[in-house]
């Protein structure tokens, strides 16, 4: 199989305006290279935490969950029930997930957010959003370039914690 180049390489996406395709690049390169990461991860080990780092289950619902808020924002929507509740529960231990569930529902929350994207009117970046209780000021461009800016920033995080667990090693 041939490397592909990165995301960003593989020229524009159809139907995405380029001033929001940096995003979706983002977003993808990162869902590659979490898989690439998670192949193979031991379900037993989402909760490990080395060092007393986050453990690597958190980043993978973390990633997802910023995601639908950053989305819910961006649409100015306020946050629903079920996500405070999902947000409270990031990083819990839940025997009930494995690495398979937890990839399927990041890939979910990733489609769902470039759905999003794609609908989003580049017109309207600059449009003031407010964000959380406190009603913070954002704008439109600015949740979802944080999304994005956010998955990378914990795909990092991630990388660091399953290398320090060592249950990825490669022959």
């Amino acid at each position: 199989m041939t490397k592909q180049p990165e995301v960003w390489l593989r020229g524009p996406i159809a139907g995405l305006s380029p001033l929001l395709q940096p995003v979706v690049h983002s977003i993808r390169q990162a869902q590659e290279e979490i898989h690439e990461l998670m192949k193979d991860f031991p379900s037993e080990m989402l909760w490990e935490k080395p060092a007393g780092v986050a453990c690597p289950a958190f980043h993978l619902q973390h990633i997802a969950g910023v995601m639908d808020r950053m989305a819910s924002y961006a649409q100015s929507q306020i946050l629903s029930e079920k996500q405070f509740d999902a947000l409270k529960r990031e990083g819990l231990r839940q025997e009930h997930l494995t690495t398979s569930i937890l990839l399927e529902n990041l890939d979910g929350q990733i489609e769902h957010f470039v759905r999003i994207v794609t609908q989003i009117d580049p017109s309207t970046l600059a449009d003031f959003r407010p964000v959380g209780r406190a009603k913070l000021p954002s704008t439109v461009g600015g949740l979802l370039f944080h999304a994005a800016e956010h998955a990378q920033r914990h795909l990092g995080q991630l990388l660091v914690t399953v290398k320090m667990i060592g249950a990825n090693k490669r022959p």
